[in-house]
């Protein structure tokens, strides 16, 4: 059978020139920027995305392939941010590696800390999108969540999201706006009542400004996360745009592509 003739055009390429130019796509992302792409994709689905949802997903750019060609599969990208592949993620699973995680801390984990060992913890999102909550998914490992400990860190957490999403640590009125928005926040009443000036423990002093003593415990978990906030509470990074939802506890379940098409993704590299 005869040999189907290469294209003279192929015949001319250099191959070292070639691969100095794929090496050169592949600078375009670092491997930071795409595990922050699919995280923050898991998080607007609610849940570890497949290829396909990731090309779709007008919010990300790195084309799938692309993912693949820095980290040698997409179940060992997936697995570099935290996500779990869908066919590991059993609730078993789930409850082991949060046992062994306290085990390692000496104590209940909290949100920040799974952030904080993404390189061998499933996201908060999976967990949330599993049990409902985290702090479910604790009582299901077998630790005893102190019920305040756990809104105050919930109220913390979603207060930074909003912060970000504002470009401004959030004030009251904000907080107010957006659970109009999002009925899934805490009221901004009950944020307020966990502050309210009393007797600070062991200072002897009153706290004074309930609201103003949350932006302070927000203010100080944006910078522990590498943003610069101002004396007047602006943030000096590009605030990201998702909606409210994701600093909840719960995440909303997989949405639809959204209209106005995705941008055109880079290709393999």
């Amino acid at each position: 059978m005869a040999r189907k003739p290469v294209p003279r055009a192929l015949t001319r390429i250099d191959p070292d020139a070639l691969a100095a130019f794929q090496a050169g796509i592949r600078k375009r992302y670092s491997n930071e920027e795409i595990l922050e792409q699919l995280t923050a994709c898991a998080e607007r689905l609610g849940r570890s995305p497949t290829m396909r949802e990731f090309e779709e997903d007008p919010e990300t750019t790195a084309h799938p392939q692309t993912v693949i060609q820095h980290f040698g599969s997409w179940n060992a990208a997936k697995r570099q941010a935290g996500l779990v592949p869908r066919r590991f993620a059993r609730p078993d699973e789930l409850v082991r590696l949060l046992r062994e995680l306290g085990e390692e801390l000496g104590r209940p984990p909290t949100a920040r800390d799974l952030d904080e060992h993404r390189d061998t913890m499933p996201s908060k999102s999976l967990y949330w999108h599993t049990f409902g909550s985290l702090k479910n998914a604790l009582r299901e490992a077998g630790f005893d969540v102190p019920v305040g400990e756990e809104r105050l860190e919930r109220a913390v957490e979603q207060g930074t999201g909003l912060a970000r999403d504002l470009g401004r640590l959030p004030k009251f009125a904000d907080w107010a706006a957006a659970r109009k928005a999002d009925p899934e926040l805490m009221s901004e009443w009950q944020v307020y009542r966990m502050f309210e000036p009393g007797e600070a423990s062991g200072s002897g002093r009153r706290r004074v400004g309930a609201w103003a003593t949350f932006q302070f415990l927000v203010r100080e978990r944006l910078v522990e996360e590498g943003v610069e906030v101002s004396p007047e509470g602006r943030l000096s990074t590009k605030p990201r745009s998702r909606p409210a939802a994701a600093a909840t506890e719960r995440p909303r379940a997989g949405r639809g592509r959204r209209g106005g098409g995705s941008p055109r993704k880079r290709g393999p590299a």
